[in-house]
């Protein structure tokens, strides 16, 4: 029997709650530059990528979040994908945006929502590193943000925020903004997080609007265990974790483990690996 992975709404388009992180596909590892070269070998074709999306696609996670213009091959694997499994795989555009404040750059930036349309996103959340130059903390106010979002409605996508900065989720709410969801980190270590920990989950739990949480293991600083379980017990029913996996093994053993996260059970995993496994403390003798 096919599983189907628990879903969410996002501004009236279902997504899986779990959701495709690509950073371990496209070469952002957050570790090393030979990490990233590491990655970008192996997944250097549509071919590559397709055992991965098969996998998520298998347990109903069909939801994928990325900056697609940087990877035509991606994008050919989402298709390829698509058409052999005969169903659609929600793409979640993070566009790079120019923000300055003149007439020209904002038919450039127009340009770039346009062309996250046609790469088929139903919601496009503005990158981080693009909207954060709109914030005046002083003001408590992101800047001509309408422009931006309106462009998005437009072009027919959901809008929303990458939202590194906690401060944008709160400007966001408090100021009425049209933002349907938040691209959040949120993990045990704090890894890149702003503030404490605690303060990000309290902004994750007052948010007005589903938030997509990302880097639940820290890029790779803590395991899959810790971090998916912590992830997955300290936010809502109705927001979001996202996950990069290197394989498809990877992607299978991160989503047993949030479906345990979610069920409250202890998920069903193969014992880690010893020189001598046949011991008490590996559940042997």
């Amino acid at each position: 029997m096919a599983i189907s992975f628990p879903r969410t709404e996002v501004g009236g388009v279902s997504v899986s709650r779990l959701l495709i992180g690509t950073n371990w596909l496209l070469g952002w590892s957050h570790t090393s530059v030979s990490a990233d070269e590491m990655i970008r070998r192996r997944y250097d074709c549509a071919g590559a990528f397709r055992p991965v999306l098969e996998t998520y696609l298998s347990y109903g996670v069909d939801t994928i979040m990325a900056p697609f213009a940087v990877s035509p091959e991606l994008m050919r694997a989402i298709r390829e994908t698509e058409q052999a499994a005969g169903r659609e795989i929600v793409r979640i555009d993070t566009p790079f945006l120019n923000m300055d404040d003149n007439a020209a750059a904002r038919r450039e930036a127009e340009a770039e929502v346009k062309a996250a349309a046609a790469r088929g996103a139903k919601i496009c959340l503005i990158h981080h590193s693009c909207a954060e130059q709109l914030v005046n903390k002083n003001l408590g106010q992101i800047v001509r943000l309408d422009d931006y979002t309106k462009m998005i409605r437009d072009a027919g996508m959901v809008p929303g925020l990458s939202a590194h900065m906690p401060e944008l989720v709160v400007y966001s709410d408090r100021n009425g903004y049209d933002v349907e969801t938040y691209i959040q980190i949120f993990n045990c270590l704090g890894f890149l997080m702003q503030v404490e920990i605690e303060t990000v989950a309290s902004i994750i739990q007052n948010a007005k609007k589903p938030v997509m949480t990302i880097k639940p293991m820290a890029a790779g600083r803590v395991s899959p265990y810790v971090g998916l379980t912590f992830s997955w017990n300290a936010i809502r029913p109705r927001d979001m974790v996202t996950v990069g996996a290197f394989s498809a093994d990877e992607a299978e053993e991160d989503i047993e483990i949030s479906l345990a996260a979610i069920e409250h059970r202890f998920p069903r995993l193969e014992k880690r690996g010893s020189p001598n496994r046949d011991q008490a403390a590996f559940g042997g003798k």
